[in-house]
């Protein structure tokens, strides 16, 4: 009897030894997750001249991994030769309802964006960043878009999640694509 009262305290000590041992691994913490913004409508308003006003935009309803492509419009006034526009892009995610505004995320996490204008060859164009992050680099929600004489091409932006900052331009920039569109462009007489 002394045997298995013996033998049923040590297996008592062993369960509650086995069931108060700690399963934590501190030496490695777990990993951060930090989702990608889904962003389904790019929005450039630019105001140039004596009020002129145009509005390009990009709106993709089945998001970026959805089959169908995204549509493309251009409303307002044409682009004129030799001309200064000023520009504000909006990013929004319209899979939300209420629309999300995902440009508030971008200003504030100035330091970890930046937009990019990449201009196809014979598209007389030129843009300049005007807002910048904490470290004076650009950010490119805001920017200055010249024009030159008549031409047509193609404008694409680029939002660049975690560029290296300071960079010479997408080409060295590394980092991930939130997204990229790309606007047919014609300066007119």
């Amino acid at each position: 009897m002394k045997t298995i009262k013996f033998f049923t305290i040590a297996l008592t000590a062993g369960i509650i030894t086995v069931s108060c041992s700690s399963d934590d691994d501190n030496s490695t913490p777990p990993p951060v997750i930090n989702e990608e913004e889904v962003i389904t409508t790019v929005i450039v308003e630019l105001l140039g001249g004596v009020g002129q006003e145009i509005t390009l935009r990009s709106v993709d309803d089945d998001g970026p991994d959805g089959p169908n492509p995204p549509v493309i419009t251009m409303e307002g006034d044409d682009f004129d030769p030799n001309e200064v526009y000023l520009a504000d892009i909006t990013f929004l995610n319209e899979t939300e309802d209420p629309a999300e505004d995902i440009t508030e995320e971008v200003e504030e996490e100035d330091d970890e964006h930046q937009v990019f204008f990449t201009v196809s060859d014979g598209l007389n164009i030129t843009t300049e960043y005007d807002n910048f992050d904490g470290n004076d680099n650009p950010l490119g929600t805001q920017f200055t878009l010249n024009t030159g004489e008549v031409s047509t091409g193609n404008f694409t932006i680029t939002l660049r999640h975690e560029p290296t900052k300071p960079n010479t331009g997408l080409a060295d920039a590394g980092g991930e694509t939130d997204i990229e569109v790309t606007f047919p462009i014609e300066i007119l007489e």
